[in-house]
């Protein structure tokens, strides 16, 4: 018995062609963020600071399947949304794992991976008078 096109299709919404400004895109990751439980939520404005993107998320999972979790359901909103060239690094040991989203850069780690580096004091200080911001949801 051959299955129709229409049935071998999964049920998704069409997939908008429409490109985020880095303020949605900012919004949809800080949702996706809360909603898989990651915790210390932290956005930074890159503005004036860089030109690798317009804001920093950083965030931390619980464990390395946590961190793997919060990484995978991210990209996939992020692909669900229409992002195109989603860049994943660190997937495989799960520590610390960067998801580059062009306009928002965002950053998975474990707590104690977090603490040794502590990416958001270098990068909130960056400019004299900025800090960092926690999310709100």
């Amino acid at each position: 018995m051959a299955l129709s096109a229409a049935a071998s299709e999964p049920a998704t919404a069409p997939v908008s062609e429409t490109r985020f400004d880095a303020e949605e895109m900012l919004a949809l990751i800080l949702a996706r963020l809360e909603d898989d439980k990651a915790e210390d939520i932290v956005s930074i404005e890159l503005r004036g600071k860089t030109t690798i993107a317009d804001y920093m998320v950083v965030a931390s999972g619980r464990s390395q399947r946590h961190v793997g979790a919060i990484a995978e359901h991210l990209v996939e909103a992020l692909k669900a949304h229409g992002v195109k060239g989603v860049r994943v690094e660190g997937m495989p040991a799960c520590d610390w794992v960067l998801i580059d989203a062009s306009d928002v850069i965002v950053h998975v780690f474990q707590p104690e991976v977090r603490g040794f580096y502590n990416i958001e004091k270098m990068w909130s200080g960056a400019l004299p008078g900025s800090a960092a911001s926690p999310a709100r949801g």
